[in-house]
Protein backbone atom coordinates (compact mmCIF):
# COMPACT_ATOMS: atom_id res chain seq x y z
CA UNK A 1 0.00 0.00 0.00
CA UNK A 2 1.40 3.32 -0.42
CA UNK A 3 0.45 6.36 1.76
CA UNK A 4 -1.31 9.60 0.66
CA UNK A 5 -2.11 13.02 1.82
CA UNK A 6 -4.43 14.99 0.46
CA UNK A 7 -4.42 18.67 2.04
CA UNK A 8 -7.85 20.91 1.19
CA UNK A 9 -7.44 24.59 0.62
CA UNK A 10 -8.86 25.12 4.00
CA UNK A 11 -5.96 22.94 5.67
CA UNK A 12 -7.50 19.87 6.30
CA UNK A 13 -5.70 17.27 5.77
CA UNK A 14 -7.18 13.48 4.53
CA UNK A 15 -4.48 10.33 5.11
CA UNK A 16 -5.26 7.37 2.94
CA UNK A 17 -3.94 4.64 1.85
CA UNK A 18 -3.81 2.74 -1.73
CA UNK A 19 -2.77 -0.02 -3.42
CA UNK A 20 0.38 0.41 -5.96
CA UNK A 21 -0.67 0.35 -9.55
CA UNK A 22 -3.93 2.97 -8.61
CA UNK A 23 -3.81 6.47 -9.41
CA UNK A 24 -4.15 9.16 -6.92
CA UNK A 25 -7.29 10.05 -7.80
CA UNK A 26 -8.68 6.60 -7.86
CA UNK A 27 -7.16 7.21 -4.03
CA UNK A 28 -9.27 10.04 -3.35
CA UNK A 29 -12.59 9.01 -4.56
CA UNK A 30 -12.44 5.77 -3.04
CA UNK A 31 -11.99 7.26 0.63
CA UNK A 32 -14.69 10.42 0.03
CA UNK A 33 -11.97 12.53 -0.36
CA UNK A 34 -13.79 16.03 -0.61
CA UNK A 35 -12.65 18.19 -3.54
CA UNK A 36 -11.72 15.46 -5.97
CA UNK A 37 -14.29 14.83 -8.38
CA UNK A 38 -12.46 12.59 -10.74
CA UNK A 39 -15.95 13.50 -13.47
CA UNK A 40 -14.06 11.25 -16.33
CA UNK A 41 -13.07 8.33 -14.39
CA UNK A 42 -9.57 9.08 -15.04
CA UNK A 43 -9.35 8.87 -18.71
CA UNK A 44 -7.56 12.59 -18.74
CA UNK A 45 -10.66 14.06 -20.75
CA UNK A 46 -11.16 16.76 -18.03
CA UNK A 47 -9.33 18.46 -14.91
CA UNK A 48 -11.95 17.81 -11.71
CA UNK A 49 -8.77 16.35 -10.37
CA UNK A 50 -6.36 18.92 -10.04
CA UNK A 51 -3.44 19.12 -7.51
CA UNK A 52 -0.53 20.84 -6.44
CA UNK A 53 2.26 18.20 -5.76
CA UNK A 54 4.39 19.23 -2.95
CA UNK A 55 7.27 21.05 -3.42
CA UNK A 56 9.19 17.58 -2.02
CA UNK A 57 7.79 15.36 -4.21
CA UNK A 58 7.60 17.33 -7.59
CA UNK A 59 11.08 15.01 -8.64
CA UNK A 60 9.63 11.71 -7.79
CA UNK A 61 5.78 12.33 -9.35
CA UNK A 62 7.74 13.59 -12.85
CA UNK A 63 6.51 15.95 -15.47
CA UNK A 64 2.94 15.67 -16.97
CA UNK A 65 2.43 14.19 -20.55
CA UNK A 66 1.49 16.33 -22.94
CA UNK A 67 -1.96 15.39 -23.05
CA UNK A 68 -2.53 15.95 -19.13
CA UNK A 69 -0.82 19.79 -20.15
CA UNK A 70 -3.62 20.33 -23.03
CA UNK A 71 -6.32 19.17 -19.83
CA UNK A 72 -4.09 21.12 -17.34
CA UNK A 73 -5.05 24.11 -19.57
CA UNK A 74 -9.02 24.00 -18.49
CA UNK A 75 -8.07 23.86 -15.13
CA UNK A 76 -7.90 26.97 -12.38
CA UNK A 77 -5.16 28.62 -10.89
CA UNK A 78 -2.85 26.21 -12.34
CA UNK A 79 1.33 26.17 -11.13
CA UNK A 80 4.33 24.47 -11.85
CA UNK A 81 3.55 21.92 -9.38
CA UNK A 82 0.09 21.29 -11.13
CA UNK A 83 -0.87 17.94 -11.90
CA UNK A 84 -3.81 15.79 -12.90
CA UNK A 85 -4.07 13.19 -10.04
CA UNK A 86 -5.87 10.39 -12.63
CA UNK A 87 -2.09 10.70 -14.30
CA UNK A 88 0.02 9.94 -10.89
CA UNK A 89 0.12 6.22 -10.80
CA UNK A 90 1.16 5.15 -7.06
CA UNK A 91 4.22 3.24 -6.59
CA UNK A 92 6.49 2.10 -3.52
CA UNK A 93 8.65 5.16 -4.20
CA UNK A 94 5.69 7.45 -3.75
CA UNK A 95 4.86 6.16 -0.20
CA UNK A 96 4.14 9.21 1.75
CA UNK A 97 2.96 11.55 -1.47
CA UNK A 98 1.12 15.14 -0.40
CA UNK A 99 -0.81 16.54 -2.50
CA UNK A 100 -2.55 19.81 -2.09
CA UNK A 101 -6.01 20.76 -3.73
CA UNK A 102 -7.40 24.26 -4.97
CA UNK A 103 -9.91 25.95 -3.58
CA UNK A 104 -11.91 24.69 -6.73
CA UNK A 105 -11.66 22.48 -9.38
CA UNK A 106 -13.62 24.84 -12.27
Amino acid sequence: MVALTFIEFNGTSHQVDAPEGSTAMEAAVRNGVPGIVGECGGACACATCHVYVDEAWVGKVGEPSEMEEGMLDFASEVSPSSRLSCQIRLTAELDGLVLRMPESQG
